[in-house]
């Protein structure tokens, strides 16, 4: 789909006009609104085909209302052979531009690489306005460039799994640091076992791929701030020898999101060349089963000397992270901010839904401060409260951490405190762990997202980067 911004004085045919609507009462389709039972509310829209219009609800002046409009716009219009549709700017729309922009993109994505048929139509949307403005350009270019990077990161978790594992990862990060400034390292099991991270080794022992240690760096010169994102990248989970049930291993590709978002976040940072120094540390590995696979009664270590008793080979997501914090730590120096993102636990499911990230930390300050910056992306996120009590729920009577609690319950909880044990003392204020769990992949669509992946991550970590610069 190619967007652009022309002006009303330019001569141009459209085979379509779309109207954002809060009220009909006032509309000169009123009538016919009324008689075929249009309601202003978000995700409806309906085609007047003869007077060649399209009328979308919405509730609200708000980012969410308005990009679900601008989804709904374009989903309605590919359902016909339109291949052209204007929206006139007033100052309303104006001030909402980023939110149709990143709607209408975000709206307008289909994952089809396993059809043998695809859809192949090409259409033009055109934001019309009385004078072209250098703000509405730069919103258009920016939003245009994390819109499309959120569009990446769900054609790689949408992936099938033998399509992409660990190698492939490490591929698709040198592709994206060749495009742009950013260097890109590689480390494989020598790398890991070298240096002690036998947490993220064990991991990988029974999968015939390989373990990928990617480390992205973005860094433009007089850099403000220095963020890492580190994320995980299971690019399948059986569970291991804890084997999951058949039906959960089903969207189990999905298990790579934290990894697929970090990555594009970056590629998005780069891109908009924002002045700010950003790491992405991206854990990459497949969790199998087989005669040399990592089992309950294991004893791992940690990079940083610490033992892990384990008790679940499905709890493996933290075994990676735990690894690539302290590489991360032990790697780059004077780091002013550490996020983790992962699809951590199904128990955040179950507290928050499927459509909220579960954020931990150690400072209310800085976790306000990211609930921000979520709010302003567009994406929905709450505050998960780390428990002095809930702590002993990981307690070890053989090592120094269990790598799952001993109850059911507050499993979200007891999973961001056993990577609070791989954040160094200098850095516990400093870090943020976001459990995507929910939101990453959904098997029925929502708002302007899709049936499966979301990208959920980018638009967050790419607002993350603007704001703390």
């Amino acid at each position: 789909m190619k967007i652009n911004i022309i002006e009303n004085s330019k001569k141009k045919s459209f085979d379509l006009e779309v109207f954002f609507v809060k009220d009909i009462k006032e509309l000169e389709d009123k009538d016919i609104l009324e008689t075929l039972e249009f309601k202003a509310k978000d995700e409806t829209s309906i085609l007047l085909a003869e007077s060649k219009k399209v009328y979308v609800g919405y509730e609200e002046d708000s980012y969410d209302s308005f990009a679900i409009a601008s989804a709904t716009a374009i989903k309605k219009i590919a359902s016909t052979k339109f291949k052209s549709a204007k929206i006139v700017l007033d100052e309303v729309l104006k001030e909402n531009f980023k939110a149709l922009v990143e709607g209408a993109i975000l709206g307008s994505y289909k994952f089809e690489a396993y059809k043998s048929e695809k859809t192949d139509k090409k259409f033009e949307l055109s934001f019309v306005v009385d004078k072209k403005s250098s703000k509405l350009d730069d919103i258009l270019e920016e939003s245009s460039i994390i819109a499309n990077a959120v569009n990446s990161a769900r054609d790689m978790v949408n992936t099938s799994p033998q399509d992409f594992y660990p190698e492939v990862f490490s591929t698709k990060a040198r592709e994206f640091a060749s495009e742009l400034d950013i260097s890109c390292e590689v480390h494989g099991e020598e790398y890991l076992e070298k240096h002690g991270m036998m947490a993220m080794h064990s991991v990988a022992r029974a999968s015939i791929h390989e373990p990928k240690l990617i480390h992205l760096t973005y860094k433009p010169k007089k850099a403000k701030k220095k963020i890492v994102f580190v994320g995980k990248g299971l690019t399948y989970d059986s569970g291991g020898l804890s084997l999951k049930p058949a039906d959960f291993m089903i969207t189990m590709k999905a298990d790579k999101s934290g990894g697929v978002a970090v990555l594009n976040a970056i590629y998005a940072i780069a891109k908009l060349k924002l002045p700010i120094e950003v790491h992405a540390i991206i854990g990459a590995v497949e969790n199998m089963i087989g005669g040399n696979a990592y089992k309950p009664d294991d004893i791992l270590k940690a990079k940083n000397g610490k033992t892990i008793e384990v008790r679940n080979t499905d709890a493996e997501g933290r075994l990676v992270l735990a690894d690539c914090l302290c590489y991360a730590q032990d790697s780059i120096k004077n780091i002013d901010y550490i996020f983790d993102f992962a699809t951590l636990t199904g128990a955040c499911v179950v507290g928050l839904g499927e459509y909220t990230t579960g954020v931990m930390g150690n400072s209310e300050e800085l976790k306000q401060e990211v609930l921000n910056a979520c709010t302003n992306s567009g994406e929905y996120a709450t505050k998960l409260d780390f428990n002095r009590y809930l702590k002993k729920c990981i307690k070890s009577e053989i090592a120094d951490v269990c790598n799952i609690s001993n109850t059911r319950y507050g499993g979200a909880i007891t999973a961001g405190m056993f990577l609070d044990n791989f954040i160094y003392k200098e850095n516990k204020d400093k870090w943020i762990h976001f459990d995507i769990a929910g939101p990453a992949f959904v098997e029925k669509a929502w708002g302007y997202n899709p049936y499966g992946a979301s990208g959920t991550g980018v638009r967050f970590a790419v607002e993350l980067a603007k704001t703390l610069s």
